[in-house]
């Protein structure tokens, strides 16, 4: 009898260190750095491969040293519920069970496309072609026509379908394309990202905005128009409907309204932006120079937010007609004046200190 509990005692012990054995050498390896040649590659894991399908896979690319422990460590200790698919970036060295939480988590390489307040239709077709423009064909990327050019991603801008309903004399979706993030497939093609971004104004336009704007005696158009005047002055929230009664103010009294960035609007619609205003760009003779023609501009020179669209809405009242910036302060607000003499004023000291800054 004792030979025999010695016997099952034996084995027992065998077992146990057997299995710890197997125990220790599966979370060693699986937390072993391993060197590979493919991290500066992309590897797309396609919909319904098996979790045994991508850890072969991967064993033979190198990326792991090999699929035994993987398989081992997924079957016994793993709480995932698998591995998803997507396009996979994996450092060198790096150890099993890092590609294996990777590979839970779930990967896939999307484009983040930021349209920053006040950007023009000219800006917004830049960007959208620097970062698709030249995407790095992936491993398993399907093929697909070329991302168009700048000048064919400003012609589909041209098409007002999708604001007829807002703005049925819009020549164009600026000021329609919301300033925000947005995250898109790597194969996203222009027309739909542009889709998208006009999708999002609609989101916040309200009805009643275009039933305000009647009332203003003013079409939607105008109003975005304003909006986008709006956004190009100020960025501090609080001035906006300050800055929106200065332009009402001088609508009124038929004074040229005098913002510079419609004029840069102009020079980018001409093709001759080169980062200044130039005396040329303050004296062309266009409806956009509002140094010298009175009223707004043909339509709106940048994308605008909700918070200037409301202050086109519901401007202060003030007799201000001037502003400048507040360099006292320094903060991007301004002073406001109703005089011309306290303008110059202002206006001087602004000089100064923009000499000091040169």
């Amino acid at each position: 009898m004792k030979r025999t509990l010695a016997i099952i005692f034996t084995v027992l012990l065998v077992l146990v260190l057997s299995l710890a054995g197997s125990i220790f050498w599966i979370f060693r390896a699986v937390n072993a750095p391993h060197e590979h040649t493919h991290s500066a590659e992309f590897i797309r894991i396609e919909k319904g491969s098996t979790p045994r399908q991508i850890i072969d896979r991967l064993a033979s690319e190198g990326v792991i040293s090999g699929p035994t422990a993987a398989n081992l460590y997924l079957r016994l200790f793993s709480s995932s519920k698998g591995l998803q698919a997507g396009v996979y970036q994996f450092k060198s060295p790096i150890s099993t069970i890092e590609v294996l939480k990777q590979l839970e988590k779930g990967q896939d390489l999307t484009v983040k496309l930021s349209i920053p307040e006040g950007f023009t239709r000219f800006d917004i077709a830049k960007r959208m072609v620097e970062k698709f423009g030249s995407l790095e064909v992936l491993d398993g990327d399907a093929p697909r026509e070329p991302f168009p050019s700048e000048a064919d991603v400003l012609k589909l801008m041209d098409d007002t379908t999708l604001i007829k309903d807002i703005s049925p004399k819009a020549e164009s979706l600026e000021g329609y394309m919301y300033p925000t993030t947005y995250t898109f497939p790597r194969d996203a093609k222009a027309e739909d990202i542009i889709r998208v971004m006009v999708e999002q104004f609609r989101k916040f336009w309200k009805p009643e905005w275009s039933l305000a704007a009647a009332k203003l005696s003013l079409s939607p158009n105008e109003i975005v128009t304003i909006a986008s005047l709006i956004e190009t002055e100020t960025s501090i929230e609080s001035e906006r409907p300050i800055v929106a009664s200065v332009i009402y103010n001088r609508l009124s009294k038929g004074i040229p309204l005098g913002i510079d960035q419609a004029n840069v609007y102009l020079a980018k619609m001409q093709g001759r932006w080169d980062g200044v205003i130039n005396k040329s760009d303050l004296e062309v003779d266009s409806p956009y120079n509002t140094r010298i023609h009175v009223g707004l501009p043909p339509g709106p020179i940048s994308s605008v937010t909700e918070s200037s669209i409301k202050a086109a809405l519901e401007p202060a009242q003030t007799d201000f007609l001037y502003y400048v910036r507040n360099v006292d302060a320094n903060d991007g607000t301004h002073w406001f004046y109703a005089s011309a003499a306290e303008f110059e004023k202002g206006k001087a000291k602004y000089q100064q200190w923009l000499a000091t800054q040169r």
